[in-house]
């Protein structure tokens, strides 16, 4: 995050907190929510205020809250007496202090990210292991992922192109997905189904691949397009060691020929896998 971004989060933090006490959530960039009272900034540290009285809260990097918003939906059931304080986990940096009031569950929807990849492979005529090879890079499958920049989701759709590929609600799986693979289809058939080029394309923009012709000279874009092939190489090599093994297996015991001379055998057959996508050893493009 830059530094105008971590300044816009510490003022709107801050303003939040002179205001009256009300139940708020705050989204964090892995994707927890913290359901809390109030807040007040502390420097590089936002306390959240679990209870309205204070005694129970949690210290969280003001940098990993990239939204906060009123909870709309109801509060959670009182512990009873017999009960004690819910111990939940919580994210990397912060702290926490207890009292009987129990601290919030930091939990993400349980969501079959295996179907809305499947489905959206059917309908644009995709593989499913490029999809997941590129929602692993953009999101590391977390749904309500954000970035600095604003994308959302599992494949990190920035609002304008969600809102212009039809998706109006960028944290639904499903929505999300196919729509993020509708836009990689595009960006496929514009390039030719030069895969290199359409993933430039997904991380820094048609513009900037037509501006240099290929793969721009930007090292997180390199990156990016480096790994997601990476990764997809290393599932299809699986997958064809996999088949060829399968098929060596399968294949019927040969007979020796007359004579005492044996016969030579013959390669494995079978249906190899998509092969592995070429990449040199620094992306251009060309």
């Amino acid at each position: 995050m830059n530094l105008l971004n971590r300044s816009g989060v510490v003022l709107l933090v801050g303003l939040a907190a002179m205001q009256a006490s009300a139940t708020d959530v705050a989204t964090l960039r892995n994707g927890f929510t913290i359901r809390h009272e109030s807040r007040a900034p502390m420097g590089e540290t936002t306390r959240l205020f679990i209870t309205a009285d204070g005694s129970s809260f949690v210290d969280v990097p003001t940098g990993e809250i990239v939204q906060i918003e009123r909870d709309l939906n109801p509060a959670p059931a009182p512990v009873s007496e017999n009960n004690s304080p819910a111990l939940t986990s919580v994210p990397s940096g912060a702290t926490r202090t207890l009292s009987t009031t129990p601290a919030p569950s930091l939990t993400t929807p349980t969501v079959n990210v295996s179907d809305a990849v499947n489905a959206a492979s059917d309908r644009y005529r995709i593989d499913p292991d490029l999809l997941n090879s590129v929602i692993r890079q953009e999101s590391g499958f977390k749904v309500h992922a954000i970035s600095p920049k604003g994308a959302q989701g599992l494949m990190q759709l920035m609002p304008q192109t969600a809102s212009t590929l039809g998706v109006s609600n960028a944290f639904d799986p499903a929505s999300n997905v196919d729509g993020g693979t509708k836009y990689l289809r595009e960006l496929l058939e514009r390039y030719n189904f030069d895969l290199i080029k359409a993933l430039a394309a997904y991380n820094a923009g048609p513009h900037r691949v037509e501006q240099y012709g290929g793969v721009p000279p930007y090292l997180e874009t390199r990156k990016y397009v480096a790994s997601i092939v990476r990764d997809f190489n290393r599932k299809k090599i699986a997958q064809q060691k996999t088949t060829k093994a399968a098929s060596a297996r399968n294949q019927p015991p040969q007979a020796a020929k007359p004579n005492g001379s044996s016969r030579k055998s013959g390669g494995a057959t079978g249906t190899a896998a998509a092969p592995p996508v070429k990449r040199p050893s620094s992306p251009t493009g060309n």
